[in-house]
């Protein structure tokens, strides 16, 4: 059970894996996540979204960034080795409607390609217009570009440097977009806390609906821990239960960003030790 079918390395750190999980796939829906743990002594559960899943073969795709002591492991599995466990699917799944007064506009960060993925192909599939704006720091980081190119009607393409589409970040075309003749109905963003943020704040002014899905500290994914609260409209959510997704106006983007931070003196010292003998 669980057994890794397929590996692919999508650039420097990131990493696709297909995975035996038939009643996970069975009842996934689009912006649900897994907790996994990779070994029976290696005791770190981590959240990962369900890039893809099908639920005739019993698999489901799995997209992550090495950065730190677990994803190393889980780098260092091969096609055919297993996964200890696998909980799921967690969280509550992306509301998706059919919008008549405009496209959506999906606008992934970096490695949040992976969970934007299933959600804009559920949106094109119910009727959408669907426009998707990937950012990232350089052209080697850009993850499933041809994937949201072969469904969705545009894909904007926003890099720091501009090796690739357009020397921007995310939200000078997504601002565009709010001032176009028909502005978006809805957009989702996904990605670093700060480029949801500012996202938000883009489109605040223009009152497009902007939900933002959130990666937050997890342990349980059954909201028991507390780990993954997060302020909204005031009051305290958690988003393994209550989420991921959140009305991204009502996010306390700054509070959320001070609790990520919380262990990164221990991924700094994790890093300084990479190569030492």
């Amino acid at each position: 059970m669980n057994r890794i079918i397929q590996k692919e390395q999508l650039s420097e750190q990131v990493y696709r894996m297909r995975l035996e999980a038939p009643l996970i796939a069975k009842e996934r829906k689009a912006g649900q996540f897994i907790i996994l743990q990779v070994d029976d002594d290696y005791g770190e559960r981590i959240p990962l979204t369900i890039m893809d899943a099908d639920p005739d073969a019993g698999t489901l795709d799995i997209i992550f960034q090495v950065v730190g002591g677990t994803t190393m492991k889980l780098r260092d599995k091969e096609v055919g080795d297993s996964i200890a466990h696998l909980l799921g699917p967690l969280g509550q799944p992306t509301h998706i409607v059919k919008h008549e007064n405009g496209p959506v506009v999906c606008v992934a960060g970096g490695i949040g390609a992976a969970p934007l993925h299933p959600i804009a192909r559920a949106l094109k599939a119910a009727g959408n217009e669907v426009i998707v704006i990937i950012g990232a720091r350089n052209k080697d980081l850009i993850i499933l570009e041809e994937r949201f190119r072969s469904f969705c009607d545009e894909v904007i393409i926003c890099t720091d440097d501009g090796s690739a589409g357009e020397k921007a970040l995310v939200t000078e075309p997504l601002k565009k977009l709010c001032e176009a003749e028909i502005p978006p109905a809805e957009v989702v963003a996904i990605g670093p806390p700060i480029m949801m943020k500012f996202c938000a704040e883009t489109t605040r002014p223009y009152k497009v609906h902007t939900v933002a899905s959130l990666n937050t500290i997890m342990i349980d994914g059954t909201g028991m821990c507390g780990g993954c609260r997060v302020s909204v409209n005031g009051e305290t959510k958690f988003a393994c239960v209550d989420g991921p997704e959140f009305d991204a106006h009502a996010i306390d983007f700054d509070n959320l960003m001070l609790r990520l931070g919380s262990y990164r003196e221990q991924e700094e010292e994790h890093r300084c030790r990479i190569g030492r003998h």
